[in-house]
């Protein structure tokens, strides 16, 4: 049984040049916003120069209220939510056998970037959207014609990622592995993913590499692309240890799924005998890059810092069992069918105010200030760009 972690699984993805493919509109950009609005002036840019509407799930540093003003001085069409469960109606994303799997385990994951985009697709199904690009606020398009090249792709692709010449967006294990001089490479992942209405049935679950579980259909990649760039910022992937942790389910579920997918197997053959032999192997190589990092010519803060990490990864590995992998991806399976449901029961091309309505979110809508409004060119915003949401 080949039950080895894969260095790439570019051979998935079809790649094509961003300036030979027809373009089209993309009809939203949705941010999962967690920062200053400051960090906003990309996806405003994007949206502006698009003409598309911009809906921004805010929490944490993050804003509604900010967050819109600053689009609509822009002129942008905007959506702008606060994701509070204490205010947002029960119900919107349903209860997923996957988190009740974990809960309460050490692995239950304290994020809600999955629910954030969740909520989008829904957003978007509702609101009638054929084509949404969910875009990080941490990352960053240096050619913003890259955006229509997506959308073109999404006429013969579902899913098209941009690909992050940026920060490596890895688990803190590939970074490791990177940085002892391995060959490791990326991945398309939700921080610049265009997604056409044919995936919108699809859903992120809540565990790390949410987004690969999402690219998934029936046990197999749905026909995916990558085109043009994307930057992701900088960041120190070991500058906590509780990173590793979080990430070490997830990582090893994604990587021993992708794994198989690049054999030319489907999630079937993800049996017990076969995680017990990846989960082996996944160990097998966080033990030995810490041996090697205690050897690299690597700073000594920073080496002290890479082998917490890692040890925090594989202590958190140990806990891991092949039944675990195999009751996940049984919930996972579960989950499908369920969010299909949820999303089916809707009524379609209601436009972003009735999506809004039909959600119970429209009460969360506040009109911004037109007078304060700051059009580019000195063009009057339309009604629809003045309808901007808090």
């Amino acid at each position: 049984m080949n039950a080895l972690q894969h260095q790439t699984h570019q051979g998935l993805l079809t790649r094509v040049d961003a300036d030979r493919v027809p373009h089209a509109r993309m009809n939203a950009i949705i941010v999962p916003n967690g920062r200053p609005a400051r960090y906003l002036e990309q996806a405003i840019e994007l949206a502006d120069q698009h003409d598309a509407h911009l809906l921004l799930m805010c929490s944490l540093r993050a804003d509604a209220s900010s967050a819109a003003l600053m689009a609509k001085q822009a002129g942008v069409r905007v959506t702008a939510i606060d994701i509070d469960p204490n205010l947002l109606p029960p119900g919107l994303v349903p209860a997923f056998a996957t988190d009740k799997l974990l809960r309460l385990s050490p692995f239950q994951r304290r994020v809600d970037t999955s629910f954030k985009r969740n909520l989008g697709l829904l957003i978007a199904t509702l609101a009638g959207w054929e084509r949404i690009l969910f875009l990080d606020d941490d990352i960053v398009l240096p050619r913003l014609g890259d955006l229509g090249a997506a959308a073109g792709l999404l006429a013969t692709h579902p899913v098209v990622g941009l690909a992050n010449e940026g920060m490596p967006d890895n688990s803190v294990v590939c970074h490791a592995l990177r940085d002892i001089g391995e060959a490791q490479d990326t991945f398309i992942g939700g921080g610049a993913l265009a997604v056409g209405a044919e995936a919108f049935g699809s859903f992120f679950p809540n565990i790390y590499n949410e987004d690969w579980f999402f690219l998934l259909d029936e046990g197999r990649l749905r026909p995916s692309a990558v085109t043009g760039k994307a930057f992701q910022d900088d960041y120190d992937p070991y500058r906590d240890d509780k990173r590793a942790r979080g990430e070490e389910l997830g990582d090893t579920l994604a990587e021993g799924v992708f794994s198989l997918l690049d054999n030319g197997d489907s999630l079937a053959a993800a049996d017990a005998k076969y995680w017990k032999a990846f989960l082996l192997e996944r160990r097998r190589i966080i033990s030995t890059t810490i041996d090697r990092v205690g050897e690299a010519p690597i700073h000594a803060a920073q080496k002290e810092r890479m082998i917490v990490a890692l040890k925090a990864a594989i202590g958190r590995s140990h806990l891991i069992k092949p039944e675990l992998c195999v009751q996940y991806l049984k919930a996972w399976q579960t989950d499908c069918l369920r969010w299909w449901r949820h999303v089916d029961g809707y009524p379609r091309n209601l436009g972003i105010d009735g999506a809004l309505a039909a959600l119970g979110l429209a009460q969360l809508a506040q009109p911004g200030v037109d007078g304060r409004i700051r059009t580019r060119g000195g063009r009057r915003p339309t009604s629809a760009r003045r309808a901007a949401w808090v």
